[in-house]
């Protein structure tokens, strides 16, 4: 090969690195299933700004306007996605009402398109507040959707999204600036008190009927528990009271027989109960929210 064409090569090679760009991602959460086509317009959209986005579902089963249980499922997904993943995340009954559509960049470089209505509950506290910025609809909107008010998930939520994944637009250019806070459903954070640790019930292992708590390893480590010790669990829901036994604590479901309860650290090292191939949460009409509630203590010897 002569040198020019060496040249040549070598500086269309040098072109194409310097062209080629990263595809974004998005990850996509809402509460519409999948009977219909909502999720697929939404990608649909997605595509339209840029065919390399590389689309991905959290899940779209949600329940119906839970938007506690959309808090949950982000906080529990979203730090294992790298920084620069973009959520679209609707759970949204007020839609069409005058509630604020944001996107949120936490100081761990993730960024979350929803609406502001507790959805950003757990993330803001989880992975923190860098900036929250209100869409700006007279730029980031569909073409030619001003005149639905029904489905801001596909005309306003997947299509910024989709913008700001593929660098059409950046993250100044979502909308002016708001202060750096989040509209958050209330709750009870994990703490000790006295001898006994108060907490939340966030969410259900929804396959299996585990009980789910915010109790996480370290506050739990507080208590001095050993494998194979009995703890007191009381769980309530709204102050009522639901559920009121000792149950032991092991490592993994296997270490009780078949049919009993235990007590055990979740994969996300959280404190959570499970009947051993059976489901705590039916059994004992526990379910989960910001109105769940739990207190755990070490049970004194006889």
């Amino acid at each position: 090969m002569k040198k020019t064409q060496l040249m040549t090569a070598f500086v269309f090679c040098i072109v194409t690195a310097c062209n080629h760009k990263k595809a974004g991602m998005v990850v996509f959460q809402t509460d519409y299933g999948l009977k219909d086509g909502a999720v697929a317009a939404m990608k649909g959209v997605a595509t339209g700004v840029d065919p390399d986005l590389k689309l991905y579902d959290l899940t779209h089963e949600i329940p119906a306007f839970n938007i506690w249980e959309g808090a949950y499922r982000l906080q529990q997904t979203a730090p294992y996605w790298p920084a620069g993943t973009v959520f679209v995340s609707v759970v949204d009954p007020g839609v069409g009402t005058n509630r604020k559509s944001v996107v949120l960049k936490t100081k761990t470089g993730h960024y979350f398109v929803t609406p502001d209505n507790g959805t950003l509950t757990l993330i803001a506290q989880s992975l923190g507040i860098e900036s929250v910025r209100e869409i700006n609809e007279a730029l980031n909107r569909r073409k030619n959707s001003q005149a639905s008010y029904t489905f801001h998930g596909r005309d306003v939520y997947a299509y910024t999204g989709a913008r700001l994944a593929a660098g059409v637009i950046r993250f100044e250019e979502v909308g002016q600036e708001l202060p750096p806070a989040v509209v958050t459903i209330p709750y009870q954070k994990a703490v000790f008190q006295g001898d006994s640790i108060l907490g939340n019930i966030p969410i259900l292992d929804v396959q299996y009927g585990n009980v789910w708590t915010n109790i996480n390893d370290s506050i739990f480590k507080v208590l001095h528990v050993e494998p194979k010790e009995k703890v007191e669990v009381k769980i309530n829901r709204n102050g009522i009271p639901v559920f009121d036994e000792d149950v032991e604590f092991v490592h993994t479901f296997g270490d009780v027989p078949e049919g009993k309860m235990l007590a055990y650290m979740n994969s996300l090292m959280n404190f959570s109960l499970a009947i051993n191939m059976g489901n705590m949460a039916d059994s004992f009409h526990i379910n989960s929210g910001a109105d769940w509630n739990i207190v755990v203590k070490r049970r004194k010897p006889n």
